[in-house]
């Protein structure tokens, strides 16, 4: 069971209608997208949301998370944390990695490979280009 985050969250009543807005920060744990390695991310969220007081029918002017008087936060907080979530998540920012030819990590052990391996696959494509 996951524990609990402290958050902040402020609702603002207007003449037009409610807003709602949320602030955590969160930690997140999993492998690092180049080298595998573990990886922690800190993210700080804030978000907002709107209901209108006559929304009449536009999905625009009423927020989902709010179903009669109850505001669903546990909804909302993960919505949120999903539209935060960078493309790739990296255990430092200059991550170098794996190595594509003998597959050890380059933050670890860097190196390069002296012989350039090419895919035999690739031989019929190479003989073309040499016709050319």
């Amino acid at each position: 069971m996951p524990g609990t985050v402290p958050a902040e969250l402020a609702i603002t009543k207007a003449t037009t209608g409610t807003l709602f807005e949320l602030r955590f920060t969160t930690r997140l744990h999993g492998p690092c997208y180049r080298c595998l390695g573990d990886a922690v991310l800190e993210l700080p969220i804030s978000a907002r949301e709107y209901q209108a007081t006559n929304p009449e029918g536009s999905d625009e002017l009423r927020t989902p998370y709010l179903v009669g008087d109850n505001l669903d936060l546990a909804a909302w907080g993960r919505d949120a944390v999903a539209l935060a979530l960078p493309d790739k998540i990296l255990c430092r920012a200059d991550c170098a990695g794996l190595c594509p030819v003998c597959g050890k990590n380059l933050n670890d052990e860097p190196h390069t490979h002296e012989e350039v391996r090419t895919d035999s696959r690739w031989g019929p494509l190479e003989a073309l280009r040499e016709q050319l």
